[in-house]
């Protein structure tokens, strides 16, 4: 579960994206456009102390980019070059904003979603010491045939397109542009959203 703050972030997450993507050399799309959410998606970290949440972006008409974000309370060590920025949360206080490639917490949450079908965080609202479900913006499916591996440390990242994750006990890909390029080998997780009702490749495992 995912439990949301009405909140204001300064900056929000898409000022940070539009800083951060035009470096990224997988990014597609015109100079200085704005960069808006198509939809996203949520996993759980079950020590519930990192936000994990990926979100699907598009700058002017270029095409759709995944983003998978952690957002922490504390610089996560040695992990500089992973980070997005930081943000001011008006509730949680400052908030260190990465690229969850190259977080542990992600490549754990990533792995069980496609290998045990833990499937994506029910998202609620607290309004009034009242929780409200929000209905999710997108659908996954994984395999869900195995046990979840234990992924402990990062071993290696390519931060390409894919972004491929190298643990002791799983390799991840993930794909930045959903759907684009050559079919990969290992268990899929596939998305669909409005506008795009086919399922697309989104991520792919393969236990070592």
């Amino acid at each position: 579960m995912a439990l949301l703050h009405r909140a204001e972030l300064r900056p929000t997450k898409l000022e940070l994206l539009a800083a951060w993507l035009p470096g990224r050399h997988w990014f597609q799309g015109p100079a200085g456009a704005d960069v808006v959410r198509v939809a996203g998606y949520r996993f759980d970290d079950p020590a519930g102390a990192v936000g994990i949440e990926t979100m699907l972006v598009r700058a002017g008409d270029g095409p759709v980019h995944q983003v998978p974000l952690t957002y922490r309370d504390a610089p996560l060590d040695g992990a500089d070059d992973w980070l997005v920025g930081t943000t001011e949360h008006s509730v949680l206080g400052p908030r260190w904003v990465y690229d969850a490639c190259g977080d542990p917490v992600y490549a754990a949450a990533l792995a069980a979603a496609i290998l045990a079908g833990t499937g994506q965080a029910e998202e609620f609202f607290e309004v009034d010491g009242e929780r409200r479900y929000r209905e999710p913006s997108m659908t996954l499916t994984g395999g869900g045939a195995a046990d979840a591996p234990t992924v402990g440390a990062i071993r290696r990242v390519v931060d390409g397109d894919p972004a491929l994750i190298g643990t002791d006990t799983v390799e991840l890909a993930v794909l930045r542009h959903p759907g684009a390029g050559a079919e990969r080998a290992g268990v899929p997780l596939l998305g669909a959203w409005p506008g795009q009702p086919t399922p697309l490749p989104l991520a792919y495992a393969v236990p070592r």
